[in-house]
């Protein structure tokens, strides 16, 4: 499998693809990682050295594939953080590029906007260029529980209510959802929820809650659920193998006393993970995929 990976990245730590491209490695999967940043370290520390990249680097190295004759062999992009609506614009780009090449590719896209305390953090125009013209390109969609709220405008508190902002989700375009950091009604106050959604149905996994806010971890999902769900095919099972590798790696990480994510120190959780937590059925398929069938 080879995929690209358009994201940021940072020199010391696991944030963006230097979250999401080893462990995808690790799982055997070829990388093509196109940076959006450089940065000494993520931004959560305050301060940080390092270099946005422009939009037009994004399509000299997609021109650069391009021209070698890969991208007919590249099975899916994968894009996470987009720092301005000019990068974003970019990134679409590029995912026609590949499907020009391979129409059988796949789009992820892990639509980062903010987070629950902290609201949006994203540029001005961003949720609204990913709802208008990447939510309608992707396959995959892997918003947390903030995102699924501002993409459909609509509130998550109940099962129910999670279920049709995912349905509304749906309806715009990608073909599976995977909610993360999900927290309903129903959620014990010790555990944290994901829910996933294809055509085979609706599914949630529910895990111990870690007392640990890690960065990165939304960016390491995405790329294992992605790359789990082009094999298999299936939420369900795409939502046990990302869902208990990541945990395994987080509980990891917490054990170790670590600010960073610790995807080299707990790799052996990306391959067999030590937990195994039961994924359950929340409800019947919400959508038909109809000729956009994975």
């Amino acid at each position: 499998m080879n995929l690209v990976s358009v994201q940021s990245h940072v020199v010391y730590g696991h944030v963006g693809n230097s979250a999401a491209v080893f462990p995808l490695q690790r799982m055997g999967v070829e990388v093509w990682p196109i940076h959006t940043v450089q940065f000494s370290n993520h931004t959560g520390y305050g301060a940080w050295e390092g270099e946005v990249f422009g939009p037009g680097l994004i399509r000299d190295l997609m021109a650069g594939l391009d021209a070698r004759g890969v991208l007919s062999s590249c099975d899916g992009l994968l894009s996470g953080y987009m720092g301005s609506a000019e990068i974003a614009e970019a990134i679409v780009e590029a995912v026609a590029t590949v499907r020009r090449a391979n129409p059988s590719a796949r789009y992820c896209c892990d639509p980062v906007i903010g987070d629950v305390g902290r609201g949006i953090f994203v540029r001005e125009g961003i949720p609204e260029f990913i709802k208008a013209k990447a939510l309608p390109a992707a396959d995959i969609v892997t918003p947390n529980q903030f995102e699924l709220d501002c993409l459909t405008g609509r509130t998550s508190r109940t099962r129910d209510e999670v279920r049709d902002a995912v349905k509304a989700l749906h309806d715009l375009g990608p073909r599976a959802v995977l909610v993360t950091s999900l927290h309903t009604d129903e959620t014990p106050a010790d555990a944290i929820d994901m829910l996933a959604s294809d055509d085979t149905g609706c599914y949630l996994l529910r895990t111990p809650r870690l007392k640990a806010h890690i960065d990165g971890a939304g960016d390491l999902v995405a790329a294992l659920f992605f790359a789990h769900y082009l094999r298999q095919g299936c939420a369900r099972e795409a939502l046990a193998h990302a869902g208990n590798s990541v945990f395994g790696i987080l509980q990891k990480t917490v054990e170790a006393g670590a600010r960073e994510i610790q995807t080299v120190l707990a790799q052996d959780e990306i391959i067999a993970p030590t937990s195994s937590f039961e994924v359950v059925a929340a409800g019947m398929p919400l959508h038909d995929l109809g000729e956009r069938a994975l």
